[in-house]
């Protein structure tokens, strides 16, 4: 089928793939951009509104978090009842109300409030994103243009951090509130004028309680959504872990803050080059395959970083290196695994795809959140709160996908 050809007679056509790709991974990269370009700023907005206790300051990112998780659970069945482009231009409107009431607020409580909302909006993008591609892709398919969409996507935390210094040195924190919404704005009126809808209206889904229950019983009745599922909420987890960790562990361990935008870019363009690589094996080698191999490579890679790090192994030169190669191995691992883990949830469930990516959201978001606090909070002045966290979220999520694995055997020999 070309790229251009309407699968449903009340679909437009689609959009060329470069184009597609290219607007699916800028409204991924809401959600990054919203995160990374905030981590420079968070001294000077400690500074200047949290003086009494610094350690607030990370708030701005766990509130964004937050709001992003409730949203997510409420766009999916508001997509499937009303359509993707209102529900998605909605949550942009959300987003950059959010974002200047953070620019105009004098006080924390504002701050957060603000950033709450940015998250509430930006679960538009996230969701709705992930069911358009679902509205007109599937299988493998799917998943190989997760893929590109995850490849560039990856790009933007290796700049988000440098521009918001950047913005910070010619204006203030407040600038970067500024630049999300020039950004929001510009994603906004590509869908507008060019993403025509895709869910046709005979595929809706009415605003029912019934209807809910029954697709939220249906998703998680199904095995593979919800071992998929789990696998993202720890690999989500571990991601938010890292976040919220690595600009302590630049600083009070290795004593380079100023070289932070700059080593976190490198990490991110080294680790864009998974999402291509994976593109390029998921048709041959299967979904499945590629998760489980990247999971039990990273359990491996990070018990010894905790045997180097406990027993203080590292010669004094090798110590950076090989944290900053080790956490870009953990950006690597999700070129192999976000965008498969959300094919394979989302291959079931294409009758109720706005809801089903809603769940996904939540769940990940939520519980991700949940998983990531007590490890950020667990720093230590070193890396190796870190390292045992992702111990066990990769430990498990191996283990989960072995039962895929019996599951897939299982549906195989069924059939």
């Amino acid at each position: 089928m070309q790229s251009d050809t309407p699968i449903h007679p009340d679909m437009p056509p689609r959009l060329p793939m470069a184009e597609f790709v290219a607007l699916i991974a800028m409204l991924f990269a809401t959600i990054a951009f919203s995160i990374d370009a905030m981590l420079p700023g968070l001294p000077s907005i400690a500074a200047e509104l949290t003086p009494e206790d610094t350690n607030r300051a990370q708030l701005v990112v766990t509130s964004f978090v937050f709001g992003m998780g409730i949203g997510t659970f409420f766009t999916g069945p508001l997509s499937d009842a009303f359509g993707r482009r209102p529900v998605l231009l909605g949550g942009a409107a959300v987003y950059i109300f959010g974002a200047f009431l953070a620019w105009y607020s004098q006080s924390a409580e504002g701050l957060l409030i603000g950033r709450a909302l940015q998250g509430l909006g930006a679960a538009g993008p996230r969701v709705v994103a992930m069911a358009i591609v679902r509205d007109l892709y599937s299988g493998r398919q799917m998943a190989k243009l997760m893929s590109f969409a995850m490849m560039v996507f990856s790009l933007v935390p290796a700049i988000a951090p440098a521009m918001g210094a950047l913005i910070i040195a010619v204006s203030s924190w407040r600038g970067i509130f500024m630049a999300f919404m020039v950004f929001s704005i510009v994603s906004a009126l590509w869908v507008y004028i060019r993403q025509g809808e895709t869910l046709p209206r005979d595929q809706r889904i009415p605003l029912e309680a019934k209807r809910f229950a029954y697709a939220i019983r249906e998703a998680f009745s199904n095995r593979m959504f919800l071992l998929s599922t789990l696998v993202q909420t720890l690999i989500f987890g571990l991601l938010m872990a890292l976040i919220s960790s690595t600009h302590q562990i630049y600083d009070i361990t290795f004593h380079r803050e100023a070289e932070f935008p700059f080593w976190f870019g490198a990490s991110a363009v080294i680790s864009a080059s998974a999402s291509m690589i994976n593109a390029k094996l998921v048709v041959r080698m299967g979904m499945r395959a590629l998760i489980s191999g990247a999971l039990l490579t990273q359990l491996g890679v990070s018990l010894v970083m905790i045997f180097m790090g406990a027993f203080d192994l590292w010669p004094a030169w090798m110590a950076f290196p090989a944290w900053f190669f080790w956490s870009t191995s953990l950006f690597f691992m999700l070129g192999f695994t976000m965008g498969n883990l959300n094919a394979l949830a989302m291959e079931p469930m294409g009758h109720i795809a706005g809801m089903a990516a809603s769940i996904i959201g939540a769940v990940s978001t939520v519980i991700g959140v949940a998983i990531a606090a007590p490890i950020g909070l667990s720093f230590n002045g070193s890396y190796l709160p870190l390292a045992v966290g992702s111990v066990v979220c990769t430990g498990l999520g191996w283990l989960i996908m072995l039962q895929i694995k019996n599951l897939e055997r299982i549906s195989h020999n069924a059939g």
